[in-house]
């Protein structure tokens, strides 16, 4: 499931590939997704901004999150999160961050306030997430992923300022000072944004959209598993 970013009010929806709905592929020994996998609203990885830090533009997309707490979460569902480092993902060319957080609320939250207290209290868990993201997209037929920083993980820092960074390109974008492209920005809450649309507006183009119909059976390749020699 993604934010539809092209789409009227950005609504979650799963992503369609050559006409099939996508499904995250396994790679052995991972089965799915292997922490709750989410975005931080208002922030934006803009595709005309090269990253002082990767050498790289931005995905067009809004800052990804790998919440790492006990609580496996709802689709859609919104959380508070405690920010404790972050990965730099080089995908297909784009700079794609990944920030590692726990949920204000997780019994254990108290004992996470950096990303060295992710590889104490979780050992394997970061090398893990590393190994997920060179390979995810291999069963597709693309190469393995690349990293900045040699897939070192940056601390809490770090991850803020990149945040931070991220909420700026968003505030020119939904400002229109810079172009988003193909980005929808309409939105309900941003008052002097120039995308700022009423109520009315809003739910028009909610009333708009398809009525919700039974769910389409998983298909069983969903299960399947991939095995490669690693590069």
């Amino acid at each position: 499931f993604q934010i539809a970013t092209k789409e009227p009010l950005n609504p979650i929806k799963q992503d369609v590939k050559k006409g099939k709905l996508r499904y995250v592929a396994n790679v052995f020994p991972h089965k799915g997704y292997i922490w709750n996998y989410g975005a931080i609203p208002q922030t934006w990885e803009d595709p005309g901004h090269k990253d002082e830090n990767t050498g790289c533009c931005g995905d067009n997309d809004p800052i990804d999150v790998c919440e790492i707490g006990s609580k496996v979460c709802s689709r859609g569902e919104v959380i508070r999160v405690k920010v404790l480092g972050t990965l730099a993902l080089i995908d297909e060319g784009e700079t794609d961050w990944k920030i590692i957080a726990i949920n204000v609320e997780d019994p254990e939250a108290d004992s996470y306030n950096d990303i060295n207290d992710v590889r104490r209290m979780k050992p394997g868990y970061l090398e893990a997430t590393v190994d997920w993201f060179r390979r995810y997209k291999v069963p597709d037929g693309k190469p393995e992923n690349q990293f900045a920083f040699n897939g070192e993980f940056k601390d809490k820092a770090f991850a803020v300022n990149v945040i931070k960074d991220t909420h700026e390109h968003w505030k020119a974008l939904i400002a229109k000072k810079t172009d988003g492209g193909e980005i929808n920005c309409t939105n309900l809450t941003v008052s002097d944004s120039p995308f700022c649309c009423g109520q009315d507006c809003a739910k028009a183009t909610v009333d708009a959209a398809p009525p919700c119909k039974a769910a389409n059976p998983i298909p069983p390749e969903v299960d399947k598993w991939f095995y490669y020699e690693k590069n």
